[in-house]
């Protein structure tokens, strides 16, 4: 038999060898007896060197042909028994109990934004969302904040380098603007989110930080309203024996203006008798004629908190970095 009549014999007989392979182990051994360093396909391959130069080209393109197949072969039936191997040995009850895997944990400052938001609904409040790079009216002039009030001063906001003066919103009363613009009253709405402002002094400040701001607007809405609202969400979020105190105070967007204190074992604890809490009031005449209000007949209050704050009393927590360390060891205890 001639040199070439022996090729496609040999790889015909290596293919089906291969192909019948049981397992991985015997696939080597196949491999072996056909492409190894004494197998039959190798030493015939040995051979070229003794046709004449006729032969030579027809012959190693034959070859060449058959070791390319020989070569798919072993793939495709390495990847057949490599997943055969991997399957269970014995049928899978899915209809078994499963092992629960570790699952990650919701940071504190949203667990604690969503039981403030859970609060809120309870009292017919929705939540409205807004953009965090704002314009000087939706944060300042809309909001009554006159044009040489030290917030708007560089030493305060963060601005972002433009013609129009964006600036990352040092409050989200700016959403309270914008929904005001867009929807006729009553208005009952929360509105948490990121704030900015140039503050780092010491461990109960952050240059970012969450905060939570709730509008109420609607005929006839007093103080007592205001009071009312923010007993029912402090003693939902920090116990029944939590005792509240409203001092006057000023904010420009609102009129009257009060301080929340509020005091409870928790703070007592801290060699404290009161803690300032939160910002409120009614909402000033101006910022109602500035979204088209008429108050004569519409009447408002707003207040706002850091949700830090909140997280930090619950979790006897000293040092607001620690929220955004983002260190595992701080996170896993929540």
């Amino acid at each position: 038999m001639s040199f070439l009549d022996q090729i496609e014999p040999l790889k015909q007989a290596a293919l089906s060898d291969l192909r019948a392979a049981p397992d991985l182990a015997a696939l080597d051994q196949t491999k072996g007896n056909y492409l190894g360093a004494q197998g039959k396909f190798t030493a015939l391959m040995k051979q070229l060197g003794s046709l004449s130069k006729e032969e030579k080209p027809a012959a190693g393109k034959l070859i060449n042909q058959a070791k390319v197949e020989l070569e798919a072969a072993l793939t495709e039936r390495r990847a057949e028994l490599e997943l055969k191997a991997a399957l269970p040995k014995e049928p899978t009850d899915f209809t078994l109990p499963g092992r629960r895997r570790p699952l990650g944990r919701l940071h504190p400052l949203t667990q604690v934004t969503e039981d403030i938001v859970r609060s809120f609904r309870k009292i017919g409040f929705v939540v409205a969302d807004g953009p965090e790079i704002e314009d000087e009216y939706h944060c300042f002039d809309a909001l009554n904040t006159p044009a040489d009030h030290p917030a708007r001063d560089t030493q305060d906001t963060f601005y972002v380098a433009s013609p129009q003066k964006w600036l990352l919103r040092t409050h989200t009363s700016s959403v309270q603007i914008r929904v005001m613009e867009k929807q006729p009253p009553p208005v009952r709405i929360i509105v948490p989110g990121r704030v900015y402002r140039r503050d780092n002094a010491d461990a109960t400040h952050n240059p970012t930080f969450q905060q939570i701001e709730g509008l109420y607007v609607d005929k006839h809405v007093t103080v007592g309203d205001l009071k009312g609202t923010v007993e029912f969400v402090f003693k939902e979020l920090l116990g029944e024996e939590v005792q509240l105190r409203f001092r006057p105070h000023y904010f420009s967007y609102t009129e009257p203006s009060f301080e929340i204190d509020f005091s409870s074992p928790m703070v007592r604890k801290m060699g404290k008798q009161w803690l300032e809490l939160a910002g409120c009031g009614m909402v000033h005449p101006k910022v109602f004629e500035n979204v088209g209000y008429d108050p004569e007949i519409w009447t408002g209050w707003a207040f706002g908190f850091g949700i830090e704050r909140i997280a930090m009393l619950r979790y006897d927590i000293h040092d607001i970095r620690l929220f955004y360390e983002n260190d595992v060891r701080f996170l896993r205890q929540f």
